[in-house]
């Protein structure tokens, strides 16, 4: 299937983004997901005219379209409690101001209702992201949560996001949260009741990245056909586990590369994505929108990786859907 294959920006956003554009088309990428952090994409100027222009003609300068942006960073701190250190390091000055807990939560509130009204202005239809969770803090179920607590944490992040996805819904944009460890929804069941929470809203949707599922040992591909309605973008990252009877799941508070770690972000390796299997799936429901790479494999240059990456994404794509698999090989009997 003939999908656009895109570089997300955010692990780029070190770079100007007049540079990510430049890199990118020479490698042959046909867009971008553009992060709104670094000096890529700000979403409090969405009513500068000249601004969108600006962005705009930089993309077209180098061959370059864009289906999705994204704000991970902001979308964080709208729910997270508690807001401490590591938010100051993701969050801008102006989302951070006095660094008061609530007064960030609302300040990252509006910059995500502004990221919808960028999208909308630069053509685009979905933005990618967090939303951030109260009850992130309780996974490890030791002291016991109450369900109550559970449920109160579900409360809360439908009182924080509805008023957001109202934005998106009124300018034509949706939301889709990748699902992910430190968000409401981390896995199968949870996106199951973030989605409830919200009763199902047309503007809420999911960041499908099978990176996340591998490492919890649950099937990406069960999810894809489960919550085919659901599945708004798709990022492309590999993970592996990396257990050897001393490396846990949990990382170990050990950063990515470390050997020691259970489980990382690279290309080879026991318990790595069923990609095949997984882009079957995605022909089988339809989905023909971005196939976005998400560069974070610390032990390997990323300006060697990601074009290596688009070649592979390119060969996941181009494997036949169901119907003309079977029309072709009917056509010869």
């Amino acid at each position: 299937m003939t999908r656009p294959v895109t570089l997300f920006t955010g692990q780029w956003a070190d770079l100007p983004f007049e540079e990510v554009c430049r890199l990118a088309g020479e490698w042959g990428y046909d867009g971008l997901e553009i992060a709104c952090w670094g000096d890529h994409l700000d979403p409090w100027r969405w009513d500068d005219d000249a601004y969108v222009q600006d962005r705009l003609g930089i993309l077209e300068r180098h061959g370059l379209k864009v289906w999705t942006i994204s704000n991970h960073l902001k979308g964080q701190a709208v729910c997270d409690d508690p807001i401490d250190e590591r938010h100051r390091d993701i969050l801008s000055d102006r989302v951070w101001g006095d660094g008061d807990a609530e007064g960030v939560r609302q300040r990252a509130a509006e910059e995500l209702k502004n990221t919808a009204r960028l999208a909308a202005r630069l053509g685009v239809k979905t933005v990618t992201g967090f939303t951030g969770s109260s009850i992130w803090k309780y996974v490890a179920m030791f002291p016991p949560a109450s369900e109550e607590m559970i449920a109160a944490g579900y409360r809360d992040f439908a009182d924080r996001w509805n008023p957001i996805i109202d934005v998106f819904e009124e300018v034509g944009v949706r939301f889709a949260l990748e699902v992910h460890p430190s968000e409401i929804a981390y896995d199968y069941w949870t996106a199951k009741a973030t989605l409830e929470a919200i009763g199902h809203r047309p503007g809420f949707g999911i960041n499908f990245d099978p990176s996340h599922f591998m490492w919890q040992q649950l099937d990406p591909v069960a999810f894809v056909l489960d919550f085919a309605d659901h599945i708004l973008h798709v990022h492309v990252k590999e993970s592996v586990t990396n257990l050897d009877g001393r490396n846990g799941v949990l990382g170990s508070h050990l950063p990515w590369a470390n050997p020691r770690r259970g489980w990382t972000f690279v290309s080879t390796g026991h318990g790595a994505v069923p990609w095949e299997r997984l882009f079957r799936a995605l022909n089988a429901i339809g989905y023909d929108g971005p196939t976005s790479v998400e560069w974070e494999d610390a032990g390997m240059d990323r300006l060697q990786g990601a074009p290596e990456a688009l070649a592979f994404v390119r060969t996941l794509n181009a494997i036949t859907p169901p119907d003309a698999a079977f029309d072709a090989a009917f056509a010869t009997r």
